[in-house]
């Protein structure tokens, strides 16, 4: 489920731990399957603060949610990730309600390992996970495509074919789930997470969802209007060029950026006007005559 999860707490994104704990026993207490049963709204609304404490608690799933905010953590971590190590038992006991299994029926039996009160199974403990840093080419990275990922795992060395998403950003995250540390008591391997780093394009750079390019435009053509090519990473597109245009001017054409999960960027050709090095006699006198007149 995908919500703000500071909205959902009522506390500020710069909550402390005890403010984000209080705020979760306050709600906790009211909407508790117990004390609210057979009621489908407070149940949902147990779960979605539950989800919000699972996340806020946690250090490291904190950073990594305000880092690539609700969208992107919800993409990068699985429902099993988020509740994973989070003792609701003790918690809830600390609460004074119910709770050794309580998640396990409502959330269909697929949470109670998370949770260890009293007698209740204990969830193997996971591998260490791998973070490696992965270079991308800057139109992969727009466009989406594949690399191939060598890396140094516990049984040497290791290849796999990773599909880079379209769009995908200078320090986003791609989760490969299995491909890290074995676990030392027979748990689930951990997961190898991939950095990326976007390479440099010669010809395009990204500000967000858009694109820039810079076009050269003839000294007469800026004066007068004329049509030129604009590079698009779909091949060149002919544009207008009003008369009058400004050296540093940006042309927009909508629609030739980054296009991500249904949302397409702007491709702007940055007007960049072309000084002859050196001219011709005649060319010389036309614009010594120009200069006559003021030009």
């Amino acid at each position: 489920m995908a919500n703000d999860y500071y909205a959902v707490l009522g506390v500020a994104k710069t909550a402390s731990q005890d403010e984000i704990k209080k705020a979760y026993r306050k709600l906790a207490i009211k909407y508790h399957p117990d004390k609210n049963p057979d009621d489908k709204p407070a149940e949902e609304k147990f779960k979605q603060i539950s989800e919000a404490y699972a996340v806020l608690s946690d250090k490291e799933k904190r950073q990594q949610y305000d880092q690539f905010g609700d969208t992107g953590f919800n993409q990068r971590f699985s429902q099993e990730d988020i509740f994973r190590n989070v003792d609701f038992g003790d918690l809830f006991r600390e609460f004074g309600v119910g709770g050794d299994d309580l998640f396990g029926s409502i959330f269909g039996g697929g949470r109670r390992s998370h949770f260890h009160p009293g007698g209740g199974a204990r969830r193997p403990v996971k591998g260490q996970d791998y973070v490696m840093k992965l270079n991308v080419p800057f139109r992969t990275a727009v466009l989406g495509g594949e690399r191939r990922v060598q890396f140094q795992g516990d049984h040497g060395l290791e290849q796999l074919q990773v599909r880079i998403p379209a769009g995908v950003e200078i320090g986003q995250r791609l989760r490969v789930a299995g491909k890290g540390g074995p676990s030392p008591a027979g748990g689930p391997r951990g997961d190898l997470f991939l950095e990326i780093l976007v390479d440099r394009d010669n010809q395009f750079s990204r500000e967000g969802n858009d694109l820039t390019v810079k076009i050269k435009v003839p000294f007469s053509g800026a004066c007068l209007g004329t049509s030129v090519e604009v590079p698009t990473l779909e091949g060149a597109k002919k544009v207008k060029v009003r008369a009058g245009t400004q050296n540093g001017s940006r042309i927009r054409l909508k629609g030739y950026g980054v296009k991500v999960r249904g949302k397409e960027g702007d491709l702007y050709a940055v007007v960049d006007i072309a000084v002859p090095d050196s001219l011709t006699d005649d060319q010389q006198q036309l614009l010594r005559q120009l200069e006559e007149t003021g030009l």
